[in-house]
């Protein structure tokens, strides 16, 4: 403990840095993986990491030729087939999500060097879910992580409705957008479940989606709420639906039980649907809407990330000026080595410590793996840059401070 307390010199730092991503225990704060109990709904194995949606984009700029139809009647192994030979035979895997598949699978001790994919699905074959948790977990140096979940899902609500052992490196989350977007489409199923809503948002409709909230958040012990949001959404604003449920439902309940309420901004949905959960874009969001509500909700912590790369410097300084906004995470399509960079030195440099550099947003156990490892090697670079710059001045820098500085960005659970 002693030489963790002595000054490092600058050709110690880099070492020192790499030694407290690898050695301190990383809490996941945002996944849509699941507990074991809830069967299907976790996905994990080699070709659900082959079909995920970022390599099936993929493919079909490869293969202009191939029809969308042709590709969903495939049963998901050839779907997977057709995506190694085509993205990683046929050409070299040079993408960040086929980069993803080959990193898993050399973790795991697995040769990626072949045309055919059954010896590496045998592998898969002997392993078990929860032995295959334990092992992902490790390889990926998590230790807790936060499922993102939707009572409105039928797969998952009998789950919850029924009871089960819980894994406690698994957190819940109330996911709403099911809940709240598009009203009314959520009618029926609210008014399924016993809430008595309607089409008008009416005080009774506003005191029912607040006990949906406490219901499910009590349920599952939420420790924030989650919703993504279009490029378009604003506060105020006179007619839109989602913006009143939120600041008359989701913020106050938030407010009540002293958990944050997490808004991921800037997806614009389906622009291609004929890609399915690949059809989903970006777009450019008004910071001005989150200083709006930061501003008249000065008690409630907002968990804020953005998905257009231009946002990522607005929210730096929106959050600068609120305390109770911390960016977290470089979200979807700024999962990028080179954009987790930029966007880490940049928060670095305007908020210290007090934000969240990354979570995952696996959709498939495996991507834990992947996406923990490749942050890693990004994120490391940059703080050991800036502890050089702090020695440069005179400062003196200690092992001991960069884990204390890693387990306050990396380790701490939502707050």
């Amino acid at each position: 403990m002693e030489t963790l307390k002595q000054p490092l010199t600058l050709s110690e730092i880099p070492a020192a840095v790499n030694d407290a991503l690898g050695s301190v225990p990383f809490v996941d704060v945002h996944t849509h993986t699941f507990d074991a109990a809830f069967g299907s709904l976790l996905l994990w194995g080699l070709d659900e990491l082959l079909t995920y949606h970022y390599l099936a984009a993929e493919l079909f700029r490869a293969r202009r030729d191939l029809s969308y139809d042709a590709y969903w009647a495939m049963s998901k192994t050839a779907q997977a087939d057709l995506i190694w030979q085509e993205l990683f035979i046929q050409r070299s895997p040079l993408s960040e999500a086929c980069r993803g598949v080959l990193t898993v699978l050399s973790k795991l001790g697995l040769d990626s060097n072949t045309a055919d994919l059954a010896p590496l699905r045998a592998w898969f074959k002997t392993q078990t879910p929860q032995g295959y948790i334990n092992t992902v977990l490790k390889l990926a140096g998590v230790r807790k992580l936060y499922m993102t979940n939707d009572p409105l899902d039928p797969l998952e609500r009998p789950v919850w409705e029924k009871g089960f052992d819980r894994d406690p490196r698994f957190e819940g989350v109330l996911r709403l957008d099911s809940a709240l977007m598009n009203w009314p489409a959520p009618v029926p199923g609210l008014k399924a479940l016993g809430y008595d809503v309607e089409e008008a948002l009416s005080g009774r409709t506003l005191a029912e989606i607040r006990r949906y909230l406490n219901d499910w958040c009590a349920r599952i012990r939420a420790r924030y709420t989650a919703i993504s949001l279009p490029p378009t959404f604003r506060y105020p604003s006179q007619d839109s639906a989602v913006t009143l449920l939120l600041a008359k439902c989701v913020f106050p309940v938030c407010r009540e039980r002293g958990i944050p309420s997490a808004m991921m901004i800037g997806v614009k949905k389906l622009v291609n649907p004929h890609l399915r959960l690949a059809g989903d874009s970006v777009g450019k969001s008004e910071i001005e809407t989150v200083e709006k509500i930061a501003l008249d909700f000065p008690d409630v912590r907002f968990w804020i990330t953005m998905l257009a790369r231009e946002n990522m410097h607005e929210l730096c300084i929106a959050a600068r000026k609120f305390g109770n906004v911390i960016p977290f995470g470089c979200w979807w399509f700024l999962n990028n080595p080179s954009l987790i960079e930029e966007i880490t030195a940049m928060r670095l440099e305007t908020l210290g410590l007090s934000f969240v550099p990354q979570h995952s947003d696996a959709r498939v156990l495996d991507q834990l793996i992947y996406k923990w490892d490749h942050s890693r090697r990004v994120i490391g670079p940059v703080l050991a840059r800036k502890y050089a710059d702090l020695a440069a001045t005179g400062w003196q820098v200690t092992g001991a401070a960069i884990r204390r500085d890693v387990e306050a960005l990396l380790g701490r659970e939502v707050l």
